[in-house]
């Protein structure tokens, strides 16, 4: 007996529409007889018997079928027995839809209708994973056309498409020079979560902060710091009382926030729990500093310091990382990049990318200095906030950072 499979034609195609059957179930066939026509985006061709025997139909007509999908079985009698014929195409036809012409419903209802639609149109409504059976066309005699299908989509969830098949049979061309690595639980479920955050709509804003006042306290205050407390002293307490502080402000109360996509509202948070993205040796995590608003700068240096620490030996608890609000991520303390695109942790509205301190000349009262500053990309979901609202945040971090005095260390 003989699978007969949609193999991989080339050309990037991945899947393709089983148009007609040229033989019915059960016909007996001859080696290289054309058993069906399958339409592609790039041809419609007519597929071969490739033995003599008895065929088993396994798929529709009018069906989507992808790389590695067996179609056909061609084998004995015998053979057969079993296999699991689908409904026969005569079968199918009369359980049709009706034919997609202007007439009265009761009278669709009563004839077999044959579907017209273009092979581009078809590939829409592929792409878009709708079922032609389902439409009435509005084109001439009833011709499916390219706004039909567009009207279906726009009140249908699409699902993403999955990975193309054809990468398989790729793989196997260069199996000598291709390793997999299965994914551990962790690198899952970040995975997911990237899958999940890439459907917000997003916007980044990007500005320059001037640290060179936070440079100077933090190095001031570092040593006595460490000294009298045991605690390592860094930007990063004065990044989080800043957010914080920002996220207080009226105009900026929506960055605090998460969308409701069943019911189109914005959930506002009156609490502030701060993610920080943390590397751990098999990927990241987010912890989550637990009412921010209401710890001092060193209390901030002790948590971020002990659940960075749990999160490299791996002892990080589940409550420990959950029910952030807003998020920080410190691409800085890795040690390069200037800007970035960071993405947003779901469901969250936006994530605040801080980056390297650096050396840099900056014009003050007309005089070109020296100075620190300190570059920043702040994501946000422009559902929920707009350009202007991400500008009035970044202003409002720019102020309370350039001016750090204002945030007690104790």
């Amino acid at each position: 007996m003989k699978e007969i499979k949609f193999v991989d034609v080339g050309e990037g195609i991945t899947e393709g529409h089983l148009q007609k059957w040229l033989v019915k179930d059960g016909d007996a066939v001859k080696e290289d007889q054309p058993l069906f026509q399958i339409e592609t985006d790039k041809a419609v061709v007519n597929i071969p018997s490739p033995i003599s025997g008895r065929v088993r139909i396994m798929v529709n007509e009018d069906s989507t079928v992808h790389v590695g999908d067996t179609i056909a079985r061609v084998g004995t009698e015998e053979e057969l027995k079993g296999t699991g014929a689908t409904t026969s195409p005569k079968a199918e036809a009369q359980a049709a839809p009706a034919k997609a012409v202007a007439q009265p419903v009761a009278a669709q209802a009563a004839k077999p209708r044959e579907i017209i639609a273009t092979p581009a149109v078809r590939k829409l409504a592929r792409d878009m994973k709708i079922d032609l059976k389902e439409i009435v066309g509005t084109g001439p005699e009833g011709r499916i056309v390219e706004n039909d299908i567009r009207n279906i989509a726009h009140e249908t969830s699409i699902q993403t498409r999955p990975v193309p098949k054809y990468s398989e049979v790729l793989e196997a061309q260069h199996s000598e020079s291709v390793e997999r690595i299965p994914m551990s639980y962790t690198r899952k479920a970040i995975a997911k979560n990237m899958e999940a955050s890439w459907t917000i709509p997003r916007a980044v804003h990007m500005d320059i902060i001037d640290a060179t006042a936070l440079f100077e306290i933090v190095q001031r205050e570092k040593p006595k710091v460490l000294k009298e407390f045991g605690t390592k002293l860094t930007f990063l307490p004065y990044i989080i009382k800043a957010v914080v502080a920002a996220l207080k402000e009226k105009e900026n109360e929506r960055f605090n926030a998460s969308f409701d996509h069943e019911k189109f509202e914005i959930v506002l948070k009156r609490y502030y729990n701060i993610g920080l993205a943390a590397e751990a040796p098999d990927g990241l995590r987010v912890i989550s500093i637990k009412d921010a608003d209401k710890k001092s700068i060193l209390e901030l240096a002790k948590e971020t310091h002990e659940l960075g620490d749990k999160v490299r030996n791996g002892t990080i608890s589940l409550e420990e990382m959950k029910d952030s609000t807003f998020t920080i991520t410190n691409i800085g303390s890795l040690g390069g990049g200037y800007l970035s695109v960071p993405m947003i942790n779901y469901p969250e509205v936006a994530i605040l990318g801080i980056h390297m301190v650096r050396d840099a000349a900056m014009v003050k009262d007309g005089k070109v200095v020296v100075g620190k500053q300190l570059p920043f990309s702040l994501s946000f979901d422009h559902r929920v906030v707009d350009g202007a609202e991400a500008v009035h945040f970044g202003n409002a971090l720019i102020k309370y950072l350039e001016d750090p005095d204002f945030l007690d260390i104790v």
